[in-house]
């Protein structure tokens, strides 16, 4: 299996209904990129100060196919729409588990 994790940090002004949405835009991938096994994503509890704002774990059989949802056009849609410009940090990796 091989694991692609990212996390965010909101520019100032991005508000919860653009998060909500988000959050919408998120679930449906899976149903649209059959690549994807596993997908958990969601916004930070808030329990220490200076985390990322939102997380997201996909898992998938192999590397190729975390390369098919890399670059889906799907995928690529909701990125220009929801995280282009809003985003003031990323950070990302991606690693095989066994």
């Amino acid at each position: 299996m091989f694991r692609h994790v990212v996390m965010f940090k909101w520019n100032d002004g991005v508000d919860s209904t653009q998060i909500e949405a988000l959050a919408v835009a998120l679930d449906r991938l899976p149903t649209v990129i059959p690549a994807i096994r596993t997908y958990a994503h969601g916004p930070d509890a808030g329990v220490n100060a200076g985390n990322f704002d939102y997380a997201l774990v996909a898992d998938f059989a192999t590397v190729d196919d975390y390369l098919v949802y890399r670059d889906h056009p799907e995928h690529q849609a909701f990125l220009a729409e929801h995280i282009v410009g809003r985003v003031a940090a990323r950070a990302a990796l991606q690693y095989p588990v066994a």
